[in-house]
């Protein structure tokens, strides 16, 4: 757990922002996109098996730790990768 650190975050958090641009990039404009549907539904459902797999890890976790994970159920479906960071700088925190 304490390999994750905070540039380590910081350059992961910026490589997501990046493929993003590129993503919806390719997406959008005024002709043809050049995703195809089914690639663009790959990538949703793979997103989104990622996303509960990461809340079980998540929920594992704080139970290991005896933090409740239930309190970040909200902010995690509305915002993931955020939170996700925040969730695992908290139970980074020095206790005493």
């Amino acid at each position: 757990m304490y390999v994750w650190n905070k540039r380590l975050v910081i350059g992961l958090l910026g490589a997501f922002i990046v493929l993003e641009g590129i993503f919806f990039l390719m997406a959008g404009g005024g002709e043809g996109s050049q995703l195809y549907v089914r690639t663009t539904q790959w990538i949703t459902v793979n997103y989104i098996l990622l996303v509960i797999w990461i809340f079980v890890w998540m929920i594992d976790q704080a139970r290991v730790r005896g933090k409740n994970v239930w309190v970040w159920l909200l902010p995690y479906i509305i915002c993931p990768l955020p939170t996700l960071v925040a969730f695992i700088l908290m139970l980074q925190r020095r206790i005493g």
